[in-house]
C-alpha cells in the first residue's frame, strides 16, 4: 500500500538659488538568491504484522479490533509525514494470534526486504518472527507488548512499552530521592509472577541507597496486618509497596491498610496493572496517598491532542481509541527517523520523543536491542489519577 500522501524615494522639490548639481544615479548591485536543491526524497518500505485474524470469523475478534485500530492511527502519522515531503510504501500483513503466523511472515521475502518492521504484537508470535529473522539487520518494533527484551535476545529488536522492571526502578528512585524514607514495607501475595517486580526493585533501592534503607518483605494472609503495627511510625510516612496483581488479595489487604491509616500516616505505591483494577476504589485509594507509574497518559486539555482528535474524525468518523493513539505516536516517531535517516536507528538514545499518549526514552540493551524507559508517576487526587511533578 503506497502512502503519498520596489519601493520610490520621495521627490525633491527644487529649491531657491543656489540650485543643487543633479541627483546622481546610483544602481544597487544585484545579488544573487541561493536556490537551495531539494534531492528527491527515497520511499521507505514498512511492514505492519498485526492480529487482523481474517480467516478467523467475520465478526471481528478484540485482537482484530486493536489491529484495525493500531493500523488507521499509524496510517494518519503516515499521511502526516507524507504532507511534509517523506514517501513510504505501507505493506500490512495479518499476523493472526498465534505464534505459527510470526514465524510464516518472517519467510515472506517482501517483509525481511523492508526498512522497517513493526510486529508481531504478541510476544509468542514475536519471538517466533525474531528467530526465524535472526540474519536480517533491519529494525524490528515491539510495538505493544511490555514484555523484556530478554525474552526475545535480538539485538535489532526496539521495545517501545516500558518492561515492569523500568517501572519498578523509576518507583524506586521516587520514593528513595522524593520521600527519603528508613524503611520500606513491602507487601507481598505469595505469587512468584511478583518477583519480576520484586527484583529490580530490590537492587535499585539497595543500589541508589547505598545499603542505608530497609525493606521490610511481609507476606500477608487474608488481609492480616497486625504483626506491622509495632513497626509502623506515628509521625513518619510509612510507604508501603505493594507489586501484587490478585484481585482476592488486594480486596482483603487494601481496606486493612486503609483502617491502619485512620491512625499511621501511609503512602502506598502499587503495581502499574492497578490502572485498570475497576474493582479498587478510588476513594480508598486516595485516602491511601495511591502513587501508581504508567507509561501511557493523555492531556485531553492539550491543543495537541485535540487537533488530533479533530483531525482524526474528519477521516475515521469516530473517536481514537488508545490504540489508535500509540499507533499515531509510534509512527510518526519511527517514520520520521526512518525517512531522514535509518542510521539513526543505531542511535536512538539521541532521539528522545514527546508524544500524545507515549514519551521516547531509549537505552541500548546488552544484545537485546533498544528499550524505552520512559514511565511517569500518578497519584490520586480528587477522585482521579494526577501527573506527580
Amino acid at each position: 500500500m503506497g502512502l503519498v500522501l520596489g519601493a520610490c524615494s520621495p521627490k525633491i522639490q527644487p529649491t531657491a538659488k543656489p540650485q543643487l548639481p543633479p541627483p546622481v544615479s546610483v544602481q544597487k548591485p544585484v545579488v544573487p538568491v541561493p536556490v537551495t536543491v531539494v534531492p528527491a526524497v527515497q520511499t521507505r518500505n514498512i511492514s505492519l504484522l498485526l492480529p487482523f485474524d481474517l480467516a478467523q470469523s467475520d465478526t471481528p475478534s478484540d485482537d482484530a479490533i486493536l489491529a484495525i485500530d493500531y493500523y488507521q492511527g499509524f496510517k494518519f502519522a503516515l499521511d502526516s509525514l507524507t504532507a511534509k515531503g517523506y514517501n513510504y510504501k505501507l505493506q500490512v500483513f495479518d499476523s493472526n494470534s498465534n505464534a505459527a503466523g510470526g514465524h510464516s511472515l518472517a519467510q515472506n521475502p517482501k517483509v525481511r526486504a523492508s526498512d522497517l518492521i513493526v510486529g508481531p504484537v504478541f510476544p509468542e508470535s514475536l519471538k517466533q518472527f525474531t528467530v526465524a529473522t535472526a540474519t536480517v539487520n533491519k529494525p524490528i518494533i515491539s510495538p505493544l507488548s511490555p514484555a523484556p527484551p530478554s525474552d526475545y535476545k535480538d539485538a535489532n529488536l526496539v521495545t517501545i512499552m516500558p518492561p515492569l522492571a523500568y517501572h519498578a526502578v523509576y518507583t524506586a528512585k521516587f520514593i528513595l530521592q522524593r520521600m527519603k524514607p528508613v524503611k520500606i514495607f513491602l507487601l507481598k501475595s505469595g505469587y512468584s509472577e511478583e518477583n519480576k517486580f520484586i527484583l529490580p526493585f530490590d537492587h535499585a533501592v539497595d543500589t541508589i541507597g547505598k545499603g542505608r534503607v530497609t525493606i521490610i518483605p511481609i507476606t500477608v494472609v487474608h488481609g492480616n496486618l497486625d504483626a506491622l503495627i509495632p513497626q509502623l511510625s506515628k509521625t513518619g510516612e510509612n510507604i508501603f509497596v505493594i507489586p501484587a496483581t490478585d484481585e482476592p488479595f488486594l480486596l482483603a489487604t487494601m481496606p486493612s491498610l486503609d483502617k491502619l491509616a485512620q491512625s499511621y500516616p501511609i503512602t502506598v505505591f502499587g503495581h502499574p496493572n492497578w490502572l485498570k483494577a475497576t474493582y479498587l476504589q478510588p476513594e480508598l485509594l486516595q485516602r491511601l496517598k495511591t502513587h501508581i507509574t504508567t507509561a501511557d497518559r493523555i492531556n485531553y486539555k492539550s491543543p495537541r491532542v485535540n487537533d488530533f482528535i479533530r483531525n482524526y474524525k474528519k477521516i475515521y468518523h469516530i473517536e481514537p481509541t488508545e490504540y489508535a493513539i500509540k499507533g499515531f505516536d509510534e509512527g510518526y516517531y519511527l517514520g520520521g527517523l526512518l525517512s531522514v535517516d535509518p542510521a539513526k536507528f543505531k542511535q536512538l538514545d539521541q532521539y528522545n520523543y514527546s508524544g500524545l499518549l507515549n514519551d521516547f526514552n531509549f537505552k541500548k540493551t546488552e544484545g537485546n536491542g533498544w528499550v524505552n524507559t520512559q514511565v511517569r508517576m500518578l497519584l490520586y487526587q480528587n477522585f482521579d489519577l494526577k501527573p506527580v511533578e
